[in-house]
């Protein structure tokens, strides 16, 4: 493991699929694979997991600090047993206190919730990583209001985790309007993930930091996020990272039939990548 960990945003899919896959067939196929290269990619052994969760928002930054996190089923229509799904994976208060910190002397208010549990932004997403679930997971909300500006200046303040074993992972979608996940959203996601690729693998550390302030002035941009909670996550990852380089890590332009969908990691993997 090198010894300042990468960070990640990851298209975490949409609900309990890692546990549906008789129902969705192969649609997850490419995404799975994804993330299950997530582990091969940061080589040894995390201390933890930081989650910063787009199904989790609140007025100022909380962290999770329940040393046993339930389960929490935040999605609806689903068969039955999808809700009674278990990632038993420990939280760990210590770190919670420490990403608290960090934020607090940084100027972000940031407080701990002591009962809150795993939501599918973060139990769905980490299956196929670590599937054995006894990785420490602690997840961070998003604040609403969405400000780009201080969830960049929020990854920021927690940029020295990587250098303490912390895997810092945003979890949302690069492309999330429900009412058009199909045939009708095929435009809207490529042109906004044409976009994004361009933002992030292309341009100067500043030069990006600059567009994602303005990403809703992006090609299709509020088509693809008609809110950016999904997208929030992502500003986190990069703000851990902000002077280094990007990688896309996933990428499809026919998800379920017709989606474009993006993953990426901000630093260098632990292994050298193939030429």
């Amino acid at each position: 493991m090198p010894t300042r960990l990468p960070t990640y945003f990851v298209s975490h899919g949409g609900g309990p699929w890692p546990w549906m896959k008789a129902q969705y067939g192969n649609a997850y196929d490419k995404l799975e694979a994804s993330l299950v290269d997530i582990k091969r990619q940061v080589g040894s052994r995390p201390k933890a997991i930081l989650v910063v969760s787009s199904h989790w928002e609140t007025d100022q930054f909380t962290v999770s600090g329940n040393p046993a996190p339930g389960m929490i089923y935040d999605y609806g229509g689903f068969p039955p047993h999808t809700y009674q799904i278990q990632y038993p994976a420990p939280g760990e208060p210590q770190l919670a206190a420490r990403v608290a910190a960090l934020l607090n002397a940084a100027g972000h208010p940031a407080s701990i919730d002591p009962e809150r549990g795993f939501d599918h932004g973060t139990f769905s997403m980490l299956q196929p990583v670590y599937p054995e679930a006894d990785m420490p997971v602690v997840q961070l909300s998003i604040r609403r209001g969405y400000d780009p500006a201080v969830h960049l200046a929020a990854g920021r303040a927690l940029a020295p985790l990587r250098d303490e074993g912390v895997l810092i992972v945003g979890s949302g979608l690069s492309f999330h309007n429900l009412r058009q996940f199909g045939p009708g959203g095929a435009l809207a996601s490529h042109a906004f993930d044409t976009w994004l690729q361009h933002v992030l693998l292309e341009l100067s550390p500043i030069d990006r930091e600059q567009a994602l302030l303005g990403w809703s002035e992006a090609p299709y941009a509020r088509h693809a996020h008609p809110r950016e909670d999904h997208l929030v996550p992502l500003w986190v990852a990069l703000g851990a990272a902000e002077q280094e380089q990007a990688a896309c890590v996933y990428h499809e332009d026919s998800f379920f039939g017709a989606l474009t969908v993006s993953s990426f990691r901000f630093g260098d993997a632990a292994y050298k990548e193939a030429a």
